[in-house]
């Protein structure tokens, strides 16, 4: 493999020359560092990165190839991976095509040979950034302009660009790694729908093996006909997905929720699912300085005192102003963000780390329900462990009807 010159300029005035390996061409974006050490494939098919530079704190990135069973999504969604060292060559007998192949199909642009501790610490103390990269312009002037020319990560609506644009029914369960191939869907004990806004398959593995019929819907379903469903019973919930860039631009989708809160429908969201629940009820979401993204954060359970160790993916946060409606149930050891709530009385929005997700997905998992659905739950808690897959159902078990 031929590795050609990439220049990358970022918002701050770093300059610098670096290899390419992915797809050539130019791409503005923001740039985060991912301090998962497993995983890169699952990383750059999550929808939730879409309009992001990736940056691996892990030095060697692509040892292992990739393949079919292990994409989170239809395609790679970043701009591009930026890595120490790229292995051109994987070594594993699950390997269909290596890591470069993967991002030129899509693409993406691969950048190596670059100081990525540098870069970390840059990002660190100045935060999260927009940069640009490219095969064809080296001139940094030009670049900049180029940069300062192009919109900013939080006025791109990119939910448009991955969610899915016909329903469909997800059917696998969890993956069956002695056999190698993902277990056929339970029989399930409640049906839901999952509003798209850059899901990951796992999540939706993870959701029917919990015994829930999942049918994926796109983010410009309409919330009148979604309660015409659940009041004639065909539908029991409604779960609000992961996905890329600012909530608080959302305008439709924000709407849409609240017009199903209105209606008592129940609810459960994760990542930028649960940051919508947050802005409908009232509580902008506010942008950490770099974001939360790796495979190592340590998530503590308030009432138990358990910590659990998360992979998270997410640059927004609900505000520490939700105390006036809710309980803070997790935090996160490393900066005290809010990793759940819950709220008692009519309504409640809480989370937890769900530990039994595979790797690609274990984001904390956000979960709404309304006081009507409170019956239907028997009051049965979150398990203190952390709402792992086997305690969704209990979260969105169906209403009783009587």
């Amino acid at each position: 493999m031929q590795k050609e010159k990439i220049w990358v300029y970022l918002e701050n005035g770093t300059f610098f020359e670096a290899k390419s390996f992915g797809a050539p061409g130019t791409h503005v974006g923001e740039i985060v560092f991912n301090t998962s050490m497993t995983g890169y494939q699952e990383i750059v098919t999550d929808p939730s990165y879409a309009g992001q530079f990736v940056t691996f704190t892990m030095p060697e990135i692509g040892n292992v190839g990739c393949n079919g069973e292990d994409m989170e999504s239809k395609a790679a969604w970043c701009k591009g991976i930026i890595v120490r060292q790229y292995q051109p060559e994987p070594s594993n007998f699950r390997s269909e095509e290596p890591l470069h192949e993967l991002l030129a199909r899509f693409g993406a642009l691969g950048i190596c040979d670059v100081d990525t501790r540098f870069l970390t610490k840059t990002i660190r103390e100045e935060g999260a950034m927009m940069m640009i990269a490219s095969t064809e312009e080296s001139d940094p002037e030009k670049l900049a302009k180029m940069l300062e020319a192009a919109p900013h990560i939080s006025e791109v609506n990119y939910i448009e660009q991955v969610s899915t644009k016909e329903p469909y029914r997800h059917t696998h369960g969890h993956y069956d790694a002695v056999h190698f191939r993902y277990n056929e869907a339970p029989e399930p004990k409640a049906k839901i729908v999952a509003l798209d806004f850059g899901v990951k398959r796992n999540i939706l593995n993870e959701l029917t093996e919990a015994g829930m019929a999942v049918e994926v819907l796109p983010n410009t379903t309409d919330a009148e006909w979604l309660i015409e469903r659940y009041e004639a019973g065909e539908i029991d919930g409604v779960f609000l997905s992961n996905g890329p860039g600012d909530p608080l631009i959302l305008k439709d989708e924000q709407a849409k929720i609240r017009r199903l809160i209105e209606a008592k429908v129940p609810m459960f969201g994760i990542c930028l699912g649960h940051q919508l629940l947050s802005i409908s009820h009232g509580y902008d979401t506010y942008k950490l300085k770099f974001g939360h993204h790796g495979g190592n954060h340590p998530v503590k359970n308030v009432a138990t005192g358990a910590v659990e160790i998360t992979a998270q993916n997410h640059n927004y946060n609900v505000p520490d102003s939700i105390t006036e409606v809710a309980e803070v149930t997790h935090l996160n050891l490393f900066d005290d963000t809010i990793e759940g709530a819950l709220q008692s009385g009519a309504d409640h929005v809480g989370a937890a780390p769900p530990r039994s997700l595979p790797r690609s997905a274990r984001e904390p998992l956000r979960l709404y329900r309304i006081s009507s659905y409170d019956r239907a739950l028997n009051r049965r808690p979150i398990n203190s462990q952390g709402a792992s897959a086997l305690s969704l159902y209990s979260v969105i078990r169906p209403l009783n009807r009587k």
